[in-house]
């Protein structure tokens, strides 16, 4: 069975820079258990300057990631404070002069009133009606 790695891009940088050094490309696979093909593509990539810029998407992906977590870290704070204070402002009473405004009621448990039944008013639709003649 294949094994399936990852490797990182200063690794396959350095594999490329040894390889161009001079050394045989069977001896260096067996070396880093690594198959030749897979040392042609990178030196091949190395040469075109393809690793330059997987490496500078790389840094950007790690700044990218510590940006998010610090301001995953800020919500989290933000939000423990949101529930704090909703929690301090329901324990404290409000004084009956804090209305918004004098037509307001004041603040406090508000009934729905019910609604009347219309019972007089609704349309029989599904009444069925008799059509032979």
């Amino acid at each position: 069975m294949a094994k399936h790695r990852t490797h990182s891009i200063e690794f396959k940088r350095q594999v490329a820079q040894e390889f161009l050094a001079g050394e045989t490309l069977h001896g260096f696979a067996k070396r880093h258990d690594i198959c030749r093909n897979l040392i042609r593509v990178w030196v091949q990539k190395y040469e075109t300057g393809d690793f330059d810029e997987d490496a500078e998407a790389a840094d950007l992906l790690q700044q990218y990631e510590a940006r998010i977590a610090a301001l995953e870290r800020l919500v989290g704070k933000q939000a423990l404070e949101f529930e704090f204070l909703k929690g301090a402002v329901k324990s404290t009473p409000r004084p009956k002069s804090a209305r918004l405004h004098p037509s307001l009621p004041a603040p406090g448990p508000q009934h729905r009133r019910r609604m009347p039944a219309d019972g007089d008013r609704t349309l029989d639709l599904l009444r069925p009606t008799d059509r032979r003649a």
